[in-house]
């Protein structure tokens, strides 16, 4: 599992900057499957800053961000394993956090992990290695790589012996037309 340090930076009582937080929030996770820690999210753009209070706490967090809200999310891909317990897994997570679209049994063949998201995401690979796979490619992801994902199919694979750690955002976002 990933360790990771969060500060939230923000007005202290007497108006200062300051380190407010120190700790990550909001940690899901399954053992051998996959880690997240959502970091920071926001109920709406512009953000408020004026508002106390970590929004990815609140009862309605789950995998994509508030409407008009954003996110920012610390990812851990495990290696890949048995392709039927992967959709398995990926199936009963993407129940637990009320996922819209669902992929179909073509997205899962290309890799049972494929899904999309009504956001725009900005995910930057920071420790091992990982596949981005589309409907159509894949590209090898390595440390310092980052991704613009614009709403639309996609999926991890890692195929090394070691967890890969994702850094990521997830905007809300009008959707795009898919086939």
């Amino acid at each position: 599992m990933a360790k990771l340090n969060r500060y939230v930076v923000g007005p202290n009582a007497e108006g200062h900057s300051a380190i407010l937080e120190t700790e990550p929030t909001n940690i899901q996770s399954k053992e051998g499957f996959f880690w997240r820690a959502t970091l920071w999210a926001t109920q709406e753009t512009p953000v408020d800053n004026s508002i106390e209070g970590d929004r990815s706490l609140d009862p309605g967090a789950r995998r994509d961000p508030f409407p008009n809200g954003m996110l920012v999310r610390a990812l851990e891909i495990w290696p890949d394993k048995d392709a039927g317990e992967l959709r398995k897994e990926f199936a009963e997570l993407n129940q637990q956090v009320g996922q819209k679209h669902q992929p179909s049994d073509a997205d899962a063949q290309r890799h049972p992990t494929m899904h999309r998201t009504d956001t725009l995401d900005a995910i930057t690979c920071v420790r091992g290695e990982v596949y981005l796979v589309t409907d159509v490619d894949e590209v090898l992801m390595t440390p310092g790589d980052t991704a613009i994902i614009r709403g639309v199919n996609h999926g991890w694979s890692n195929r090394t012996n070691e967890p890969c750690l994702l850094i990521g955002s997830m905007t809300d976002a009008i959707p795009a037309e898919q086939r």
